[in-house]
């Protein structure tokens, strides 16, 4: 198969969806690969690294889209990629279909095979493809947000560990997925005072197994997270529904009950969020604040540690990447059926069940019947 990879478009996102040790992954099982100039270098591979692994350098976006019988990519596809769409071509990325009707549209429009990461469930239930992101975004949001909770940046002026004498900071971590128990381990490593909510109690349970009496679990319920947030310093949005909007738990009432200059991170964003008041931000402008909130939404923050981000994540992909370039994606889904969650569009039908819950304008279809 041809496989490509171009440069990320996205503000300020220097992932790359290959490194070159994959390039040499497809090369050994006689797949071309194509990888567009520069694509690498802001996470540290050179162009020359790739051509030593076997890829074909190409000039342009343009280019790499056309040779390409599948896309390999980290964020989802902004408008400017839409014409470069191609019927069969497979697309296999991070695509957040359920915050994003356009990019939605447009893939069914071009008919093109799109494979999410962030939808592929395994059997044992675990999200891999979304795991390594995941996890950085979660330690992530606990630095990110000590930061902000500094004077000089908006923030109330407070240390998350304080020291002898000083309280320390409340963390109000709403969901204990991946997400919430990565920021969870930063944010009890830090000596912060840490509460996690949750719906699951088996979920609550396991949290409180780990971390025992270093934190507070709470069942996510509104007068809960009410009466958590107007004690916290630092509140970390970390709700997930595989493939759906997120649901907005955090309510734009709790504002002006909460301290001025609390800091809340919605790693969510990417779902749309879990905020009444999220919109999306960049890492170049990447707080605003409301009622006296500090609020950062950036929406693809692993991005700011391009290297670590692209080395988990690609060591996470390439296996099911192979198994789509080897097999074709039909063959591949009916060998390995993990393959059918990932699949959110095929052929100019919706294939995502969560993402057609998450619009009135769609029909689903089972990709059962249609990757035969």
């Amino acid at each position: 198969m041809r496989v490509g990879c171009v440069k990320e478009i996205k503000n300020n996102e220097f992932r790359v969806g290959m490194t070159p040790d994959n390039v040499k992954e497809y090369r050994i099982r006689g797949h071309e690969v194509y990888i567009e100039r520069g694509a690498g270098l802001g996470s540290g591979f050179t162009d020359a690294e790739y051509e030593a692994a076997g890829a074909a350098m190409l000039d342009t976006a343009k280019e790499v889209w056309d040779k390409a019988e599948m896309m390999i990519k980290v964020k989802e596809p902004l408008p400017a990629e839409y014409p470069l769409f191609h019927e069969n071509l497979i697309l296999y990325t991070y695509l957040h279909l359920a915050a994003d009707k356009p990019q939605t549209d447009a893939l069914l429009a071009g008919k093109v095979k799109a494979v999410a990461y962030e939808t592929l469930i395994e059997k044992n239930g675990s999200i891999p493809l979304l795991a390594p992101m995941s996890q950085i975004a979660g330690r992530l949001s606990v630095q990110e947000g000590a930061k902000y909770l500094e004077k000089h940046c908006g923030g109330e002026g407070i240390l998350l560990a304080g020291v002898p004498g000083t309280p320390k900071a409340n963390v109000v971590i709403l969901g204990g997925g991946s997400v919430g128990t990565n920021a969870c381990k930063i944010a009890v490593g830090m000596g912060a005072n840490v509460t996690i909510l949750d719906i699951n109690i088996q979920r609550l349970a396991y949290l409180d197994d780990i971390f025992g009496a270093r934190i507070q679990t709470l069942m996510s319920t509104d007068a809960n997270i009410e009466k958590a947030v107007k004690e916290a310093d630092l509140v970390i949005g970390c709700v997930l529904i595989p493939g759906k909007s997120a649901p907005k738990i955090f309510k734009k009432k709790y504002l002006k009950e909460m301290k001025l200059g609390a800091v809340f991170v919605d790693v969510a964003v990417d779902q749309g969020g879990c905020g009444e008041t999220t919109r999306v931000t960049y890492h170049d402008n990447p707080v605003y604040v409301e009622d006296g909130v500090v609020h950062y939404c950036v929406g693809n923050m692993p991005g700011a540690v391009p290297r670590t981000a692209t080395i988990a994540l690609t060591n996470a992909t390439v296996a099911y990447g192979l198994q789509i370039a080897g097999k074709g994606l039909e063959r591949a889904c009916r060998e390995n059926e993990v393959l059918y969650s990932a699949v959110n569009t095929y052929d100019g039908r919706l294939t995502c069940k969560n993402v057609a819950d998450s619009f009135d304008c769609y029909t689903y279809t089972d990709p059962r019947t249609l990757c035969k």
